[in-house]
């Protein structure tokens, strides 16, 4: 099922297909802060750690920052990290892609 919303109601977040039609529901301090979703996946960042989400807020992966630099934001199936003069492209899994000097 793809992810079409990520809202926030209250202390929660809720995961809406493309009818509107909750998903699932968590409390945010399980994913910590939500950074970014796509239709594939949501990202979120507790402390100094980085982790993708499934549309029932399952893990997929976790990395710490030190690894992978600043998120800057996911789209498709890939998401874009910061870290020095480098953008990085990675799955949802955090396997990396590409690389860019900026």
């Amino acid at each position: 099922m793809a992810i079409s919303d990520v809202n926030r109601k209250g202390s929660y977040y809720q995961v809406l297909d493309q009818n509107g039609k909750k998903i699932k529901e968590v409390h945010e301090s399980s994913i910590g802060q939500l950074l970014d979703f796509s239709g594939d996946f949501i990202v979120g960042r507790k402390g100094s750690y980085y982790a993708t989400y499934d549309e029932n807020f399952k893990k997929i992966k976790e990395t710490h920052e030190s690894s992978i630099g600043e998120f800057r934001n996911a789209t498709g199936s890939t998401m874009t990290f910061q870290k020095g003069s480098y953008i990085g492209t990675y799955d949802r899994d955090f396997k990396k892609i590409s690389e860019r000097h900026v």
